[in-house]
């Protein structure tokens, strides 16, 4: 195959106007009952009633979501208030620069020939195809660009402050970075090195002096939490995003709400596939909680969980 047979269709990213009337369907969970149609009902009612009651809300994700189109939905929901903080991985900084400034990502096949996709120059996530030239130049560009800017207000950034300056600076409105600057709500990347972005981070280090201080990250959600009267999350997927999202909150008594959507399972005994009565054990869920695990693909369910929030 050609490469441009391939990259003929382009990655697009949803809104909440895209999922408005989707709410209506929720009920029919609710009347179905059975098996995982009861975990998406009582999700979206713990998730109303978290928007109600908690002062912070949480919402944790992994990066491969920010490569397709829910990359537009999460930057909505921030946007429009629903979550105050956000917890996520190393590759959603990479994935959010690289399609926010100029790289297109395409839709694909998991059933494609890698060692082909490696003599094109094409990147495979999962069924998304990501042009060599769409992510890592990208990235390395506007991380130059940014920094050497920066670094003549001051050289030493906390990490959700510098991605503000990056949030600042893009134009595209689907960018979780750009909802985040203008809400002013601190994304949290407790990996930030492990990706794209804080590697060209480390090497513009190098020249510029640039220093990154995680310490004031950790400042800053250790105040959130002591000073909140109550937090909740939606926890999309696991790894670190998840655990530093209930790790911190155990230190005032646990979240008060948490809904986790996985596809993980807890028999290999894997934070990832944990389920909240174990996270009740450690102290960061309450014992007396309202919290629910709903089973399935994130680019499936959330949409239909989001909007709940908009009935």
């Amino acid at each position: 195959m050609k490469r441009e047979d391939l990259l003929t269709e382009v990655v697009g990213d949803i809104t909440l106007e895209d999922i408005k009337g989707l709410d209506k369907y929720i009920e029919l969970f609710n009347k179905i009952y059975g098996f995982s149609a009861e975990a998406l009902y009582r999700g979206a009612e713990i998730l109303k009633d978290m928007q109600k009651d908690a002062d912070l809300r949480f919402i944790s994700f992994t990066a491969n979501l920010v490569s397709t189109g829910l990359r537009g939905l999460f930057a909505d929901l921030i946007r429009n208030g629903y979550f105050n903080v956000v917890i996520t991985t190393g590759g959603t900084i990479d994935h959010d620069i690289a399609r926010s400034c100029g790289g297109k990502y395409y839709k694909g096949s998991f059933d494609y020939d890698d060692k082909m996709l490696r003599e094109l120059r094409i990147h495979r996530l999962g069924n998304i195809l990501v042009p060599m030239e769409s992510y890592g130049l990208v990235v390395e560009r506007v991380v130059k660009n940014v920094v050497d800017e920066i670094v003549k207000e001051k050289k030493e950034w906390a990490g959700y402050e510098l991605l503000w300056e990056f949030g600042k600076r893009i134009n595209d409105p689907h960018s979780i970075l750009k909802a985040a600057y203008e809400k002013k709500v601190p994304i949290i990347v407790p990996g930030i090195v492990d990706g794209s972005f804080g590697t060209n981070l480390f090497v513009r280090s190098q020249f510029t002096g640039l220093r990154l201080n995680l310490f004031e990250d950790m400042r800053l959600v250790k105040d959130l939490v002591f000073s909140c009267k109550r937090s909740g999350a939606l926890i999309i997927g696991g790894g670190i995003s998840k655990h530093h999202t209930i790790w911190w909150n155990q230190f005032k008594d646990g979240l008060d709400y948490a809904i986790y959507l996985t596809t993980a399972q807890e028999y290999d005994g894997s934070l990832s596939g944990a389920k909240p009565r174990e996270a009740i054990s450690w102290n960061k869920i309450r014992e007396h909680s309202k919290n629910v695990v709903i089973y399935g693909d994130a680019t499936i369910i959330l949409p239909i969980l989001a909007s709940a929030l908009l009935s």
